[in-house]
């Protein structure tokens, strides 16, 4: 049985999806995408006719529509592309589903584009960290404060992007005291 080759794009979806699964599985460690512009690849990998998504660019959100997801509003979006982190998207975040106890499952996935160094330095812990483990993404205090507001199994799984890396952040990792 000859089984047809990977395409270009299929292989390129798989090594992104592939980057987002370790990222999650491994908080704060840095992992690498294809080349290419990050929050396109990802929308590739994660987005398709089942899908939603949301983001506040419009031609981020043209180009994500060609993968055949659906773009809706923040509340009902699944996934959330944020190509900068001002205080506009901030308050969009804080429309993004958390899920419910019945179905956390539900929450919304948030891809953000920011940069993975130089931020304040957040400590976190819980499933994939040895102990705990440093983060000093670019993010404003105001996203760790709304973050702060749900508690596992709610909330949201977060993507840091910048360049070819991606540091995941689970709703399972705890901010915890330095």
């Amino acid at each position: 049985m000859t089984v047809p080759p990977y395409t270009v794009e299929e292989a390129e979806a798989r090594e992104t999806f592939l980057a987002l699964m370790w990222s999650l599985s491994y908080p704060t460690r840095p992992h690498t995408l294809p080349p290419g512009d990050a929050l396109l690849l990802i929308g590739r990998a994660l987005l398709d006719l089942e899908t939603s998504f949301y983001t506040p660019d419009a031609a981020l959100m043209q180009v994500l529509g060609r993968t055949g997801g659906r773009a809706v509003h923040p509340q009902a979006a699944a996934y959330h592309f944020y190509p900068r982190l001002d205080d506009a998207a901030l308050r969009t975040i804080g429309e993004a589903s958390i899920g419910v106890l019945s179905f956390p499952d539900e929450a919304a996935t948030l891809i953000i584009a920011t940069p993975l160094t130089g931020g304040s330095v957040c400590w976190l812990r819980g499933p994939g960290i040895l102990g705990r483990a440093a983060l000093s993404a670019q993010l404003p205090p105001a996203f760790w404060q709304q973050r702060a507001q749900t508690r596992f199994p709610l909330g949201w799984d977060v993507f840091l992007v910048e360049g070819s890396r991606v540091v995941g952040l689970p709703r399972s990792a705890q901010v915890v005291e330095e």
